[in-house]
This record gives structure tokens, sequence and C-alpha cells, in this order.
């Protein structure tokens, strides 16, 4: 496959190994394809600390972990809202955990009140598990797609 041929220079006469037919082209398709992009790594999560207060809307496509207070609208991936969490506006996400204090609609794919909730507002839900000792006080309305209703959170 491969030839040694010599090549002389002017301070020794040590051979190199070199291939004698030039590594042959790849075909055009080859060329022009482009390789696949490689899986992005998933974020950490986002934590708001117990001494945090933010006044507006929070949209992301990553997961959320509330332990301060919100006054807005939030919507995310997994939203967690901490034990001495509070959020008052609407919480939209795929997986919606509530430890703590929620004033507002909840809407979600998967639904999940703990023993420690306190909810007042109504639950749009997929799947729905409700601890006993949690505290809820609205409706509970079951749909396919829990996500597509509800008002639009503007970002800024």
């Amino acid at each position: 496959m491969f030839t040694k041929k010599t090549e002389p220079t002017s301070a020794d006469s040590h051979s190199t190994a070199k291939p004698s037919t030039p590594t042959p082209a790849k075909p055009a398709s080859a060329v022009s394809a482009s390789p696949a992009p490689a899986a992005k790594p998933k974020p950490a999560p986002s934590i708001l600390s117990s001494d945090l207060t933010i006044t507006g809307n929070l949209v992301t496509t990553g997961d959320i972990q509330i332990e301060g207070t919100v006054e807005g609208d939030i919507r995310a991936h997994l939203l967690t809202v901490g034990e001495g969490a509070t959020v008052k506006g609407e919480c939209v996400a795929d997986d919606v955990v509530v430890n703590g204090r929620v004033v507002g609609c909840v809407r979600g794919l998967k639904v999940r009140l703990t023993a420690q909730a306190r909810v007042e507002g109504d639950i749009i839900h997929k799947t729905i598990a409700i601890e006993s000792g949690a505290h809820f006080e609205g409706s509970v309305k079951r749909e396919d797609d829990p996500l597509a209703g509800g008002k639009k959170i503007k970002t800024a």
C-alpha cells in the first residue's frame, strides 16, 4: 500500500515513508454534506433564591425552581415551586410541582401538588397528583393539550 521513497537532504540521508499515490478525492455528495450538529447538553435549572422577589413574566424552555416570590406569569419546561415560595400569576409548564403557594391558574401536562402545596386558582392538566394535606381552592379540568389554552405570556 505504501512504498518508501527516499528524499535526499543536505544534512542527513534518512528516509521518510510517504504514500506513493495521493489520497482519493471524496465524492461531491460527501463534500457538500455537513455533519449533523451535536446535541446540546441540557442546561442546569434556573434557581430563584428565597430572598429574591421578581415582578414580571418569566419565560424559558428550560427548568425553573422558585424559592422566592414571583408576581407575574411563568412558562417553563419544568416548574418547581419551593415550600417557602409564592407565585402570583399563571404557571404553564410541561411538568409543574407545587410545594409552596400559587395564586393563579396552573396549566401542565403533569401537575403535582405536594402535601405542603397551597393553590388558589384553576388547574388545567393532562395528569394530576394531589397529595394528602395539600390545600386547593379552585376547579380542576383535564385536557389532552392543557398548554394550548390560556393567555399568551408576552416577552419583552
